[in-house]
């Protein structure tokens, strides 16, 4: 860490590129189903686990794992309705668990009989796969004092509902590959140095509608049975029990579920305070008040891409005008020059009396604002003081919205209208 005075509190910038301070609408026809996200901090997410003896969470090594873990994982790309929606069968919260490398989780229930995954939330990716049949995999979970707690292991000998996906298959497509013997599609999804390999198989997710109680809503969705994972995969914390796909490819499962008309072609991630529960719906389309941005589409590789026309940092404003990408499986916010080093320069918090945060907006393109709720995060020093950082890390990249400036948003990605929407929410009533 590089420490210069700033200040009569100083300032510093971390390796990891932190700025720090330190102080002594929806479509009738349709349901929407959802479940509940899960930050890594919960309580949902630490009983799962039996998750003890962490780390102090805020610690300055907290963040710089999530940090490298992003640079890591992230590689290979740096109107109201009125039925209910849908959400995971047993609950549509989200969690967000500290030791992992994915920020948001889900509990799901596949197959027949059902078995739990708890698996992360990647907007930046399409394929939903699960630990299957394993080869090279994570079969538990490494938590305190030596013990491991036991992952369960997909298998589509053990599942009466499951079948390989043949070769001619829409969802097998050109890019994949074709086990002749058996005529079933194989995959391999790559994840900067990681990597999951395996085979498509078709099998039921169990869903249910976003009433109490639910109502269970079965239906059948083409993921990955991942025979081989490779890099953070294997180690604690690289995905735990699986990758749930949610991008705009064919294969993701808001597609497959639109496709098959069960809900609208939209879905909605709404982010609570860490350490709080979140939530996703499918084919939520939103509210007549939620601000909006169109997509920029892309003939290859299609992902959530917006464009940036002006930034604000409290009475600073700039013209400056770049695309970025809203990607959920990211901890951080990545931004390249010249927007990185304008907020980071304006970004002056520091006063006699404490600490204030100047404002950060950014403006979209077709003129709504989008203010970030939460653009800095507090950390302990080993001393036991208190610093804080600007949440943005410095991208050689592509730019990325981060999970950290989703915090307290309903975010729709509407991909009917192709538009992304959002609405301040505190997630206790996402379908109101």
């Amino acid at each position: 860490m590089t420490c210069f005075k700033k200040s009569v509190f100083g300032s510093c910038v971390m390796l990891i590129a932190f700025t720090c301070w330190i102080n002594a609408k929806s479509i009738e026809a349709f349901g929407t189903f959802g479940f509940d996200i899960h930050h890594r901090y919960s309580d949902t997410v630490k009983e799962f686990l039996n998750l003890d003896g962490l780390p102090e969470k805020g610690t300055v090594d907290y963040y710089t794992a999530m940090a490298h873990r992003d640079q890591l994982l992230k590689g290979r790309r740096l109107a109201t309705s009125t039925t209910p929606t849908v959400t995971f069968y047993g609950g549509n919260q989200t969690y967000n668990v500290r030791a992992l490398s994915y920020l948001h989780y889900s509990l799901i229930t596949v197959g027949t009989p059902a078995l739990l995954f708890l698996v992360a939330l990647d907007t930046g990716g399409d394929l939903f796969w699960l630990p299957c049949d394993c080869i090279t995999c994570a079969r538990n979970f490494n938590i305190s004092d030596g013990k491991k707690l036991e992952l369960n292991i997909y298998s589509p000998r053990n599942s009466t509902t499951s079948s390989p996906l043949p070769c001619n298959s829409t969802l097998c497509g050109p890019t994949r590959a074709c086990l002749t013997r058996s005529n079933t599609c194989a995959y391999q999804e790559l994840y900067g140095a990681s990597s999951s390999t395996g085979i498509l198989v078709d099998d039921v997710l169990h869903l249910g509608t976003n009433t109490n109680p639910q109502d269970i809503v079965d239906v059948s969705v083409t993921f990955g049975c991942g025979m081989n994972q490779t890099g953070y995969f294997l180690e604690s914390g690289g995905g735990i029990n699986g990758i749930f796909g949610l991008g705009m490819g064919g294969i993701s499962v808001p597609s497959i579920l639109a496709s098959k008309s069960v809900t609208a072609n939209s879905f909605s991630m709404c982010f609570a305070a860490e350490g709080s529960s979140g939530r996703i719906e499918f084919g939520d389309k939103g509210s007549a008040d939620q601000k909006t941005t169109p997509f920029n589409l892309q003939k290859s590789n299609p992902t959530y891409n917006i464009t940036v026309t002006q930034v604000v940092v409290g009475n600073n404003v700039t013209d400056l005008e770049f695309t970025a990408v809203f990607d959920s499986g990211s901890a951080f916010t990545r931004l390249n020059e010249p927007a990185y080093s304008f907020i980071a320069n304006k970004f002056e918090f520091a006063t006699q009396d404490g600490y204030t945060t100047p404002n950060l907006t950014f403006t979209m393109k077709g003129e709504s604002q989008f203010y970030v709720t939460t653009p800095t995060f507090n950390f302990i020093r080993a001393d036991g003081g208190q610093g804080y950082c600007l949440a943005i890390v410095k991208s050689e990249g592509i730019n990325i919205i981060g999970q950290n400036f989703m915090t307290g948003y309903r975010l729709v990605f509407d991909r009917d209208e192709m538009v992304l929407g959002w609405k301040e929410s505190d997630c206790e009533l996402v379908s109101s």
